[in-house]
């Protein structure tokens, strides 16, 4: 697996990111651990997590679960240059008492906690899962809506922020801050206070991206490419839509689907005409389609690492499979062509 220098740190991360939001509903912990086996052998040195995890569903009663499960790997195996990222949770979160928004007091609460539920002494990557301001991201882009926001009470609460995550880092809780389901807009202000200030500066920004999912392509892709902030891209298999295995609009036993019919609103009257058009690609380079959808998020201009994730250690074998695999011209040319004829189908 190859590695590269992230952003504006001296973090060295492969160049897939284990995503672990299944571990501990979905996924048991000891299929969890053998994933964490696996991904390792295959070089993958970074992790993805979050405090409200695991998903499908969410519950505050299991919120923590994945990072606890996550500690007690940690604990057992001491893994060397492994790269933990977490988040703490946005605001409306039924994974947190009250759905309480992101602040610096919840902040150094929420980041202590994550520490004792991974057994390590310092986050490296610490997002903030989605603004408190709300966001375009999780399909709301259809309805979004900005007018109601307040530029002065959204500018204070980076500040503030800022001015914890400043604390963490000098007290060694954390390496470095980080987005998650921001806007170039929002991307803009923390870069900014950042600099004016002399704050710690937002390191990369966790988007959905994918074959289907293309928003991040306009102005977060300028914003990120001139201000050298790396996009770690979730859902790059769009909820497993890009694998074909929902193809003809059905439901797989034990599947994502079962549990979320929807897929949080992927599912739409365009979506499967699109989904068989890359899968067309996939069959005429011969290209496994999930090793296309993947390994394509790796030829973007500007500096894209996907997270992977599988509900079984099965699942993640496929995936790495594929981690060598090369995407001819042709195929980049026809993925664009079919990107035009078939644009934001959900």
């Amino acid at each position: 697996m190859k590695k590269r220098k992230f952003g504006q740190s001296e973090l060295v991360v492969s160049d897939y990111c284990l995503g672990t939001m299944t571990y501990g509903s979905q996924t048991d912990e000891t299929d969890a651990h053998r994933q964490l086996d696996m991904a390792m052998e295959a070089g993958i040195n970074f992790l993805d997590a979050a405090e409200m995890y695991p998903v499908n569903p969410v519950r505050l009663e299991t919120a923590g679960r994945t990072e606890e499960i996550i500690g007690r790997w940690i604990k057992a195996r001491k893994p060397q240059d492994l790269i933990v990222a977490t988040k703490i949770t946005g605001a409306g979160s039924n994974a947190v008492k009250d759905g309480r928004p992101i602040s610096a007091e919840r902040m150094r609460a929420a980041v202590d906690d994550s520490l004792r539920r991974l057994q390590i002494d310092c986050v490296d990557i610490y997002q903030l899962h989605w603004p408190n301001r709300g966001s375009y991201h999780f399909r709301k882009n259809w309805s979004f809506d900005p007018s109601g926001q307040d530029r002065d009470a959204t500018l204070a609460h980076m500040r503030d922020v800022l001015l914890c995550a400043q604390e963490l880092i000098a007290q060694g809780k954390i390496r470095h801050i980080a987005l998650s389901n921001e806007s170039a807009w929002g991307v803009a202000q923390w870069l900014q206070l950042a600099r004016a200030e002399e704050l710690p500066r937002m390191l990369c920004v966790q988007n959905e991206y994918s074959l289907l999912c293309r928003l991040f392509d306009l102005d977060m892709a300028e914003a990120c490419w001139n201000e050298n902030l790396p996009l770690l891209a979730y859902s790059p298999l769009a909820a497993g839509l890009l694998s074909g295995k929902y193809a003809g609009n059905v439901t797989p036993d034990g599947s994502r689907r079962e549990r979320s019919p929807d897929l949080g609103g992927r599912i739409t009257g365009r979506v499967f005409e699109a989904v068989s058009g890359y899968l067309a690609i996939a069959h005429e380079f011969g290209i496994d389609p999930i090793h296309l959808a993947i390994q394509w998020t790796l030829t973007r201009p500007v500096p894209t690492l996907p997270i992977i994730g599988a509900t079984s250690a099965e699942q993640l074998a496929h995936l790495l499979a594929g981690k060598e695999v090369n995407i001819p011209e042709d195929a980049k040319s026809a993925i664009e062509q079919m990107n035009r004829a078939m644009p934001m189908v959900y």
